[in-house]
């Protein structure tokens, strides 16, 4: 190897620490996907489903950068179904699928057969779409039964790769079915790695314990394609990759990183492709062979060039196989010979040029990095890109928990007003319990305490509507209530805390909140909603991805996030009357025109925080004659709403704008105030408050 390969690796190695390939940013992101498996873990077992979810692939492993781009995998398995091995996996009772392999069944392929849950015996003529019945009257489980319900799902938006269902291409969600049981074809691995340097005793003991999944993804061009299935070993992959250390991690993400740039140049044909799963795969091969006081620092470079004569090795040989599936060749139905040849090629001409191309990559801005970052700069945890990184981990995830939290609080209102609190109550205990449960770990324990601390917010302001409403006093346990539930985040429960005080008539003790919250909002604070799916311009801010460098836990990064502020219609007399309208925004058909996510919450309030601060400050000021104080709120809305880039931070700038129009309306502009509901119906023409209250003027003025 080149004499200056040794110094080149040190730069490369601090370069790709710079854009994220480091320990500390690696081991966020694993335990943040970690976090979010949890989540769809108390997820499904509040809705009844007994599902588990697993994120796989290059975000979750720690395996990818900003300029990579690279899409959330997501695993989903229905525990209901019992796949058979053998004869002495049978279950009663259970949804039994036998595992099936025909003499012209491809390698890494199963047939699954239905067994009656009553009786060890096949089941045999079952008509049913998803079924598909042999000549022999063994009945089959067709691959397409996870596709059919994922294009009824998203409907216009469906996207299928292979065994990937998905409404957008930053997301791949795979249904699969578990095998606790690992074929002949997985364990002979074991026996395989007994030779070798990688991985460790501990490691294979670990994965013997794993199961695989089976995929429905036939082979391509066979017979039997629509019902054949495809094992997987994800749980065994992933042990792996969590075990490995930062040089092979770095070392894979520059392969994609060649993969994505220069490897694509030489593959002509439409169907061909070399993945990233190729790359992966390269890595464990070169790590298995090769002793691991190799892959050090000032060696990566030179670990990087192994990988890609293994690459070389399998392109010349015509084959590539699996690591661990036996008998499966990676370039089967991926690339042909003609590209094969033209890569290896290419590749060869990457390691005669003394990996030059390295300073040609575009990705992450690396080629130019490798140049101008001197060998003594060391890249700092709280740099933009890496902060960057650790800030959207982290609205990301809070906002998959906000929007679970949106479809608890959907269920809670399918109740009957009385049954809610009832429903509040079970909701709570079952969590508790829940937490306590033998199999609940951390990252469980985390969300469920958020949880049950959102949902006793709601149980608060519910119990304080009711008694508003009926004119009852407060119940002494409800401050109780509150205190619990207060920091669920920096804002939102207190401004429901300072609008029930506010709704009460306490005006002094609302302001006194109110204040509390303005000091508490300061530039760190991150908005964050699970109303939507595809939050609108929501930017993350550089004081709050600095923050959450240092801070990790919940308790810490709930101090600088916003939820908006949600009023259920069971807690309507706790927020101002005018927002009552957004809980009846519909017109007409409107109704008819809500996607699936805004089917719940477009019957509730919703408003963004600091915009909701500045109107009950505007409410509270003027109950108390304090004019200087409520013209300052009237301004500071109005300049949320006339500042582009403020507004493009909101979730729900309709409802801001409609709440403007109130403030201009009680300020005697009746003009200006039907010019901002305008403005609004011209944001949101549909399902949008507005329409009534442009109406309501109109008919005003008119008369």
């Amino acid at each position: 190897m080149p004499a200056f390969f040794h110094h080149l690796s040190e730069v490369l190695y601090q370069v790709l620490e710079c854009v994220g390939v480091n320990p500390w940013v690696v081991e966020r992101r694993r335990h943040t996907f970690l976090h979010r498996e949890a989540a769809w873990d108390v997820f499904h077992h509040q809705t009844g489903h007994d599902m588990t979810t697993f994120h796989f692939g290059s975000q979750s492993e720690g395996t990818t950068t900003p300029g990579l781009q690279s899409d959330t995998d997501m695993l989903i398995t229905w525990n209901l179904i019992n796949i058979m091995f053998s004869w002495a996996d049978w279950q009663q009772g259970m949804r039994n699928l036998l595992m099936v392999r025909e003499e012209d069944t491809p390698p890494q392929h199963y047939l699954l057969q239905w067994i009656s849950s009553v009786i060890p015996q096949p089941v045999t003529h079952f008509h049913h779409p998803d079924c598909v019945t042999d000549s022999q009257g063994r009945v089959f489980l067709s691959n397409m039964t996870f596709v059919r319900v994922a294009a009824a799902q998203f409907g216009d938006e469906h996207i299928r790769h292979g065994p990937s269902n998905s409404f957008s291409e930053d997301w791949d969600f795979v249904t699969a079915l578990y095998c606790k049981t690992l074929p002949s074809e997985i364990m002979s691995w074991f026996t395989r790695m007994q030779h070798g340097y990688w991985p460790s005793q501990e490691t294979l003991q670990a994965a013997q314990r794993c199961g695989c999944f089976l995929v429905p993804d036939g082979h391509h061009g066979s017979v039997n394609q629509e019902i054949e299935w495809r094992i997987t070993p994800n749980l065994i992959e992933r042990l792996l990759m969590f075990s490995l250390n930062m040089i092979p991690i770095q070392c894979l993400v520059v392969l994609k990183m060649l993969k994505k740039q220069e490897f694509v140049k030489h593959i002509n044909c439409v169907n061909c492709k070399f993945t990233t799963f190729h790359c992966k795969t390269a890595l464990f091969f070169t790590l298995h062979r090769t002793q691991q006081t190799i892959w050090i620092k000032s060696r990566l470079i030179e670990c990087i060039v192994m990988c890609l004569q293994t690459i070389l090795e399998f392109l010349n040989q015509g084959e590539f196989p699996h690591f661990i599936v036996e008998e499966v060749d990676l370039f089967d139905g991926k690339l042909c010979r003609e590209c094969q040849l033209r890569l290896e090629q290419a590749i060869q001409g990457m390691i005669q040029d003394d990996m030059h191309v390295l300073f040609h990559l575009q990705s992450d801005d690396l080629g130019q990095r490798l140049m101008a970052l001197p060998h003594d700069v060391r890249p700092y945890p709280g740099d933009d890109v890496n902060a960057g990184i650790c800030g959207k981990l982290v609205k990301d995830m809070f906002e998959q928990y906000l929007t679970h939290v949106r479809m608890a609080c959907s269920r809670l209102c399918d109740n009957a007003e009385a049954d809610v609190i009832t429903s509040l109550n079970n909701e709570i205990t079952m969590l508790e319990d829940l937490a306590v449960n033998v199999r609940a770990t951390q990252y469980h324990t985390n969300y469920i305490k958020f949880i049950v601390k959102y949902l006793t917010s709601v149980k608060a302001s519910v119990t304080s509507s009711s008694c508003i409403q009926s004119g009852q006093p407060l119940p002494p346990d409800i401050w109780q209530l509150y205190s619990l539930s207060l920091n669920t985040d920096v804002a939102s429960s207190k401004l429901k805390l300072a609008s029930m005080h506010y709704c009460r008539g306490e005006l002094m003790r609302a302001a006194s909140v109110l204040n509390e919250v303005e000091f508490d909002l300061d530039d760190s604070v991150q908005p964050v909603c699970g109303c939507s799916i595809k939050p609108y311009y929501n930017k993350l801010s550089k004081a709050f991805c600095e923050y959450t460098v240092q801070n990790d836990s919940h308790e810490q990064l709930t101090k600088k996030l916003s939820f908006c502020v949600r009023f259920l219609r069971e807690e309507k007399f706790c927020a101002p009357w005018f927002l009552w309208c957004e809980m009846y925004r519909a017109v007409g058909d409107d109704v008819d025109h809500r996607t699936d996510n805004e089917s719940d919450w477009m019957d509730w309030a919703e408003v963004d925080v600091r915009p909701f601060l500045l109107y009950l400050q505007y409410l509270t000021y003027r109950g108390l004659g304090v004019r200087h104080r409520q013209l300052v709120a009237f301004h500071g809305l109005k300049d949320i709403v006339t500042s582009q880039d403020k507004m493009d931070q909101l979730y729900h700038g309709e409802t801001v704008l409609n709440l403007l129009g109130h403030c201009c309306e009680l300020e005697g502009d009746v003009q200006r105030a039907l010019s901002v509901y305008n403005h609004s119906v011209q944001s949101m023409p549909r399902n949008n408050a507005a329409n009534w209250h442009t109406q309501r003027l109109e008919l005003m003025l008119n008369n």
